[in-house]
């Protein structure tokens, strides 16, 4: 075991290597992030950001070995899942959240998810009825179900999710439509994100998974890079999910759906 001197330079050459696309250590940091639900775009800027400790989407692309063009929409979306925060101005600078600070987040992400994952496990155990639960693989067939939900909604839409940049691209047009069609469309995500007209926006931080509830009836939640989801209207699970949401929109659970 290293101590003294040999462990501090066996420390610092870790973290110079870590500034190196190049490395092994940079490669291993890029495929950790990435099974915690970032794209590899972002997991290299995040990379980059922490060892700039500030940058704007320029600087921050060259750092990080990224497309130019892509470089803004990346740190927008990092910071949709509190990995950084804008810090204003123009251009728009960027500032790292603390590694532990974001490791410290997923945990607690971790933990609650599998905590509400337990308590259904008990209610459907304890009503003894079938769990009626489809699964769906691929990203873009992921973000398809959404739309389809989104398209069949006829009074309510909720959208928990960190992935507000991806989403909002892919469902625009059908989020006009289904506005101007009466449903109330509300979008649970981070703070200063920019969201389609007539959207309720209830900003909320360190979201983990996105999650679906359309008319109070239909639900789905999926994993944190939206490669795989699960949807039901099994009416004990769609009503887990809503107490879930109302408690996150602070609204009474036992008022009746809109």
């Amino acid at each position: 075991m290293l101590d003294g001197p040999s462990a501090m330079a066996s420390v610092e050459e870790t973290a110079v290597a870590l500034g190196n696309p190049t490395s092994e250590e940079f490669r291993r940091a890029v495929g950790v992030l990435e099974r915690v639900g970032l794209t590899q775009y972002e997991a290299r800027a995040y990379i980059a950001l922490v060892g700039r400790g500030v940058g704007d989407a320029a600087g921050l692309a060259s750092a990080a070995g990224i497309p130019r063009t892509s470089a803004y929409k990346v740190l927008e979306s990092l910071a949709g899942k509190g990995y950084a925060q804008p810090t204003g101005g123009k251009p728009i600078l960027f500032r790292p959240t603390p590694p532990l600070d974001v490791a410290e987040n997923l945990k607690a992400a971790v933990q609650e998810v599998f905590e509400q994952l337990a308590q259904l496990h008990r209610v459907v155990a304890e009503h003894g009825e079938p769990q009626l639960v489809y699964l769906l693989s691929e990203r873009e067939k992921v973000v398809a179900k959404i739309a389809d939900l989104l398209d069949q909604s006829t009074r309510t839409f909720i959208l928990t999710t960190p992935q507000v940049a991806d989403l909002r691209e892919a469902l625009g047009k059908k989020i006009q439509s289904a506005v101007k069609r009466g449903v109330h469309v509300t979008f649970v995500t981070a703070a200063l994100q920019r969201l389609p007209e007539g959207v309720e926006h209830v900003p909320r931080e360190n979201l983990l998974a996105t999650e679906v509830l359309a008319d109070g009836e239909h639900a789905l939640l999926a994993a944190p890079g939206l490669d795989a989801c699960g949807f039901t209207d099994n009416p004990i699970l769609t009503a887990h999910l809503k107490q879930f949401l109302e408690v996150v929109l602070d609204r009474d659970p036992e008022a009746p759906a809109a």
